[in-house]
């Protein structure tokens, strides 16, 4: 399992795991915080001084898999939990779609939730899981700060087919409502684009 191996303050630990004659348990971390996913919807969205907190914390934990050549493929926020401090640390979990590249095997199955998807991972062909990690963590970024996904169209959020027709298109803005600098819009458009070798990875 690849969440066996990985051990970083922004991954949940994973513990043990427990065979009983009728149920399979695994044992991780408690995370008493909660998602972060919850966290926006109490506050609509975040300023970008917290969205670059959380932010700061998710590609710590995503870089550290990636160091591990482990890509996790279903970033998103529910599958980012928060400790019950003060000033929140966040916790990826859920590697239940993973990947390790340690035998040089791309990915090509089409995983993961559709408001995240990487318009690459749509395609059916092989793909870096790495960036397609990447453009999701764009995603979360997004939502944090706006409050609502960045391909979804607002006046049918559960229309998937045209939110994969936007994904494919990279057809997106940040409402001007939500005041954030510069350099986070640059950095969105860095990540957003449809070609991934042209994604920003570093």
């Amino acid at each position: 399992m690849n969440h066996r191996s990985l051990k970083h303050p922004n991954i949940i630990r994973f513990k043990e795991v427990v065979l009983t004659p009728t149920h399979l348990a695994i044992v991780m971390e408690y995370a008493s915080g909660g998602e972060l996913f919850q966290r926006i919807c109490n506050a609509g969205r975040f300023s970008e001084d917290e969205g670059r907190f959380f932010f700061q914390q998710l590609i710590s934990g995503v870089s550290y898999c990636h160091s591990m050549q482990v890509c996790h493929r279903d970033l998103k926020l529910e599958n980012t939990l928060l400790d019950g401090s003060v000033a929140p640390r966040l916790k990826i979990c859920d590697f239940g779609y993973s990947k390790s590249s340690v035998l040089h095997s791309q990915p090509k199955s089409t995983v993961g939730t559709p408001a995240y998807i990487a318009p690459e991972v749509l395609s059916r062909r092989e793909y870096d899981g790495k960036v397609a990690d990447v453009w999701s963590c764009g995603v979360t970024l997004y939502v944090m700060l706006v409050g609502a996904y960045p391909f979804e169209d607002p006046d049918e959020p559960r229309n998937f087919r045209k939110t994969i027709t936007r994904i494919l298109s990279v057809q997106y803005s940040v409402p001007d409502y939500v005041r954030v600098s510069m350099d986070c819009i640059h950095l969105l458009s860095r990540i957003f684009v449809g070609n991934p070798q042209q994604v920003v990875y570093s």
